[in-house]
């Protein structure tokens, strides 16, 4: 079952806000610099321009029979059911999967942690406790 990622207004803006800066940066840069910097400079700005919208467009987490799949762009993790410790709300600002600062904070292994947001968050842990519940069987 996939559960898409709830995205904050804010967060969708400065994502397009920083894609729309590195565009108008590489357009500099081709027009003003030497073949050599454009050469240099031009490939940390497409990648400002791509991995934005990638990660607007395709951070989702997908519950398995075994294990939660999280992906976000190029990124992905995988959690084992059966290794999630704890489930907490959380609107922890540090860097993860999740493009809302309405959060799911999931504790699993001995030190491991992983922070979601999906859309549907009440759908989620329902399906995340049903699934888990069958592997407890």
């Amino acid at each position: 079952m996939t559960f898409r990622s709830k995205i904050d207004a804010w967060i969708a803006l400065l994502s397009v806000g920083v894609a729309a800066a590195c565009l108008g940066g590489l357009i500099h840069v081709a027009l003003t610099k030497s073949i050599l910097e454009a050469m240099v400079v031009s490939p940390l700005l497409l990648l400002g321009i791509v991995l934005p919208p990638w990660l607007l467009t395709s951070t989702y987490y997908v519950l398995g029979d075994t294990e939660l799949l999280v992906k976000s762009g190029p990124l992905q993790w995988r959690v084992p059911l059966v290794d999630i410790r704890a489930v907490t709300p959380t609107r922890s600002a540090l860097s993860s999967p999740a493009l809302s600062l309405d959060r799911l904070r999931i504790d699993y292994q001995r030190w491991k942690s992983i922070m979601i947001s999906p859309a549907d968050q009440e759908g989620f842990l329902q399906e995340l406790e049903n699934r888990r519940s069958r592997l407890a069987v």
